[in-house]
């Protein structure tokens, strides 16, 4: 991934990030959901040798995200086409604007 896709995804990584500290039983579902279908995948690079951030495997050897701030982004989807996002960016945060109200 280059740096000009790494800040095109800043919303979905921001939102990985949060939904990992931040953790709600739905999106921990969708999660581990995905991620049995990650840890499956010939692409999954558990060393890290293909991960965007040195030291952040589990990641997907395909773009170099981090699998457990990408299986919790919502809006996130698997390159390869193995899961799709659940929602936007924009609907993920029309949704929590609408709760902080």
């Amino acid at each position: 991934m280059s740096l000009i896709n790494l800040w095109k995804q800043k919303g979905k990584i921001f939102e990985g990030v949060k939904n990992s500290i931040f953790k709600q039983e739905h999106i921990e579902e969708i999660a581990r959901s995905r991620m049995l279908i990650c840890e499956d995948c010939f692409f999954i690079d558990k060393e890290g040798s293909k991960c965007y951030m040195p030291g952040t495997q589990p990641c997907c050897g395909d773009c170099g995200c981090k699998l457990s701030f990408k299986t919790r982004s919502l809006s996130s989807e698997c390159p390869k086409g193995k899961w799709d996002a659940v929602t936007s960016e924009e609907e993920e945060e029309a949704i929590i604007n609408s709760i902080k109200d």
